[in-house]
């Protein structure tokens, strides 16, 4: 057991972004690698929305704010994309 909550889930958009950077490598914008992505997961049958305006609340009033992944898979499994040599703390959400 790895303690993923969506295992088999995340197991396929793995498999997708494996296969769009085993086609495309690195070195482009995220915006080429979200196309590229989109499409990958449309062939593989992976359910998605992409740009999805979400509404966030705070202490049970909505925000004017809203967040938009780049993906929501599944619906519910949220996914960004970073184009980047290495992920620093500034592209990690804390718990």
């Amino acid at each position: 057991m790895t303690g993923l909550i969506f295992e088999e889930e995340s197991y396929r958009i793995r498999g997708a972004v494996f296969e769009v950077y085993r086609e495309m490598g690195c070195g482009f914008l995220e915006s080429v690698y979200q196309e590229c992505l989109e499409r990958e997961f449309r062939k593989s049958g992976i359910p998605i929305v992409a740009q999805r305006e979400l509404v966030i609340h705070y202490k049970g009033e909505r925000l004017s704010q809203v967040y938009v992944p780049d993906f929501v898979c599944f619906e519910g499994i949220l996914m960004e994309i970073k184009a980047v040599k290495k992920l620093g703390s500034e592209h990690r959400a804390s718990s």
